[in-house]
């Protein structure tokens, strides 16, 4: 059952549109990651259900109640920014204790609450410290204590882990999950690093031009993307026009494999680079190294083909690979490979 629902929310500065008609049901509990480029509209949705932004057209439900002109410091969302906005001239504690104490609750009430919070972030014993005193992921935690502090319906998060540094963006996003598994709470957070959207969301919402591109589970999406973009935003994939017929795609001239036997006409034919193997025996391709790229735990190929560059990853296995300006082969199942009509997204 819905719980946040978006109706045909959209969004007009003047003659420009950032969000348009845009619809989301979001159960209780959920974790949805809003992705997409810069200007794809994921920020201004978030703020319109914030209450930041009015809506030009469409609704707002939170539990069955229409919020869509209600004040935001009359819906009791908790809110997370990038900067995470903290005084600096409170400790953490009276940090986490201000949205409490803006609302009113008893003192002795406000003591236990922000003590149990801060437990719940691991924040007991730095309670007094000020915010130039502690690191970026600690600060981050003391945002997400203020925020859920208030037992918020909804947890907002706009790129949260923005200015953080990769290594503890990771640790921060695994914390983060467990967190909200914990306290079980319905989070809607923007980002646009996909590996952090398939790392934390139950569902991904991806964002392009103001419009929703596809809504799905992250294995989901990133198996079966409904188009060009959604291949090409959520990981690395290899996209070719072709025409198909009779369980075959016929790509400048070389057929290749597919295991959907009803596609017909122009498609897109995309293939992701994990997918392909590299051989030096029969292949449906064959082509030259033209780059060999070591990130550590997996090779990343550029071969140039006679259909384009492809890029191919392969699992590093400790063994020696093959190198730049080597003459491989290029072998995939039609399992492995998606085929949507051309131009196709919903």
């Amino acid at each position: 059952m819905s719980f946040l629902e978006l109706q045909n929310l959209s969004r007009h500065f003047g003659d420009f549109t950032a969000v348009s008609e845009c619809s989301l049901s979001v159960a209780k509990g959920e974790f949805v990651c809003l992705l997409g480029p810069s200007g794809c509209g994921k920020t201004t949705t978030l703020q319109m259900v914030a209450g930041f932004v009015p809506p030009s057209a469409g609704r707002i439900l939170l539990d069955g109640r229409d919020i869509t002109d209600v004040k935001p410091d009359k819906r009791g969302l908790g809110i997370v920014f990038q900067s995470y906005a903290l005084f600096p001239h409170m400790s953490v504690v009276d940090n986490v204790a201000f949205g409490l104490e803006m609302r009113g609750v008893p003192a002795t009430e406000r003591r236990r609450r922000v003590g149990e919070t801060l437990e719940l972030v691991h924040l007991e014993s730095l309670a007094q410290r000020y915010p130039r005193e502690l690191s970026g992921g600690q600060r981050q935690r003391v945002a997400m204590a203020r925020a859920l502090v208030i037992q918020p319906p909804v947890l907002l998060l706009d790129e949260p882990m923005g200015a953080l540094d990769a290594k503890l963006r990771e640790e921060m996003q695994i914390e983060l999950r467990a967190l909200q598994h914990r306290v079980g709470i319905t989070t809607i957070m923007v980002t646009h690093d996909q590996a952090e959207a398939m790392t934390l969301a139950d569902r991904v919402v991806l964002m392009n031009q103001g419009r929703i591109e596809q809504v799905g589970r992250p294995f989901d999406m990133y198996e079966q993307p409904n188009g060009r973009f959604s291949s090409t935003f959520l990981g690395k994939a290899n996209v070719f026009q072709g025409l198909a017929a009779a369980g075959r795609v016929e790509v400048m001239g070389h057929p290749l494999p597919c295991a959907d036997s009803a596609a017909t006409g122009a498609v897109d034919y995309i293939v992701r680079p994990e997918k392909v193997e590299l051989t030096h025996g029969l292949a449906l391709l064959r082509g030259r190294i033209s780059a060999r790229v070591f990130l550590g735990n997996h090779w990343l190929f550029q071969v140039d083909t006679a259909l384009g560059t492809m890029q191919i990853t392969h699992a590093n296995s400790g063994l020696p690979q093959a190198g730049e300006g080597d003459e491989v082969g290029l072998n995939w199942s039609g399992q492995h490979a998606r085929v949507i009509p051309a131009g196709a997204a919903r």
